[in-house]
């Protein structure tokens, strides 16, 4: 595995770690030590889970332009730390908290692209789905690892709030120093000709194997329900303790760390795009599962839990792979972006979609619909991703 590859890994380690502090504690925070509403803390969530999408892309074209990527990425892991900063001395104030969290998203929408660009142009081609697979996996532990130092930090002291955003911009200097002191800017080894250099749109959308991927990504996403909804889905299925709820997070992630490396070089050995495809009937099988049992014994809920796991493992750095591979090098950084704003935009919808059915028929409609909407997917992504029609790219 490049060093590269293993550097990032570790630089998204421990900044995953600070992140997921905060996620873990921030609605307790709001809510307990703030007394937020539920619309204040909903607009917040809005805007934290929005600004990310909003500078991808832009920050995919200057990195690529520039020939920059570490440069790019470095500027975005600064951003976070700046906001774990900030959290310390913001006090209660709604608007500087608002402003922080979102320039913490910022800071994930500017480093995503050249990040995932640099694991890219430092590994073999052929190895592509293994390297996003071992840096998703170690970028996985530190999702593990942040609630659970979040919550034995509260256990100690309920309100130790100002001690979890104190450990957390820690971890956050950490990651930051490593890319910043130890990964080499990695850049394409034949140089950009005039239309690459631009990086534009529209010559990233002449590549027709790249639009398909853009285009299967999309329509899965679509039909692919949120996490948190699958997971209140379970717990009421499953009449699971409000306490266990949390669980459900640590479990997905540790069986997503287990299957990330193996999944990603199975991909490279059976085809991208047959894995990322078969990911998708785990979350199938999910529906399915709560659609024909509606009341789910324990072992039920942990397998859906292990299921949505899979998932990630098999979709999560294949999609990466998939769209990196289907890009001149040079314009890998701004496809990625593209690609990743795509298929976060396309989630948004789906939890709407979802949330809406759910409303208006009930969980069990709503799963249904679901099923056989993923279904159609499933079978278009089958045709658009089909080796004769990604061929143009290569």
């Amino acid at each position: 595995m490049a060093r590269n590859v293993i550097l990032l890994g570790l630089t998204s380690l421990f900044t995953d770690i600070s992140a997921e502090m905060l996620t873990a504690v921030l609605p307790l925070y709001l809510a307990l030590e703030l007394h937020m509403t539920p619309l204040q803390i909903g607009l917040i969530d809005g805007l934290y889970q929005a600004a990310s999408a909003v500078v991808r892309v832009a920050a995919g074209m200057v990195a690529d332009a520039r020939r920059r990527y570490k440069t790019v990425a470095v500027v975005g892991y600064a951003l976070s730390a700046v906001c774990r900063a900030g959290l310390i001395v913001a006090g209660g104030s709604l608007a500087g908290i608002t402003s922080l969290l979102m320039i913490d998203r910022v800071g994930k929408g500017i480093r995503t692209a050249p990040r995932d660009a640099l694991i890219t142009l430092s590994s073999p081609p052929a190895q592509l789905g293994a390297a996003f697979g071992a840096h998703r996996a170690l970028d996985t532990i530190g999702a593990v690892l942040g609630p659970v130092f979040a919550f034995g930090l509260l256990a100690m002291a309920s309100s130790a709030y100002d001690a979890v955003f104190v450990v957390s911009l820690a971890f956050a200097i950490v990651g930051l120093a490593i890319v910043t002191l130890f990964v080499r800017n990695q850049v394409p080894l034949t140089p950009p000709d005039a239309t690459a250099r631009r990086a534009g749109l529209r010559e990233i959308g002449r590549h027709r194997g790249f639009v398909a991927v853009l285009g299967a990504g999309v329509g899965l996403s679509v039909m692919t329900s949120t996490d948190a909804l699958i997971y209140l889905m379970l717990q009421r299925s499953g009449a699971v303790e409000p306490s266990i709820f949390p669980l459900f997070f640590v479990g997905t992630a540790l069986v997503y760390l287990v299957l990330a490396l193996p999944l990603g070089r199975l991909a490279d050995r059976v085809g991208r795009h047959v894995t990322f495809v078969a990911g998708h009937l785990a979350v199938m099988a999910i529906y399915l599962t709560l659609v024909v049992s509606p009341v789910l014994p324990r072992a039920g809920v942990v397998a859906c839990v292990a299921l949505l796991g899979v998932y990630y493992a098999a979709t999560d750095g294949v999609l990466a792979a998939l769209a990196a591979a289907a890009l001149p090098e040079a314009q890998v950084t701004t496809g990625l972006a593209i690609v990743s704003t795509a298929v976060a935009l396309s989630r948004l919808a789906a939890a709407a979609l979802f949330g809406a059915l759910w409303n208006a028929a009930g969980i069990r409609t709503a799963l249904a619909i679901g099923a056989v909407g993923l279904g159609i997917a499933v079978s278009g992504a089958i045709w658009w991703l089909r080796p004769g029609r990604r061929s143009a790219a290569s």
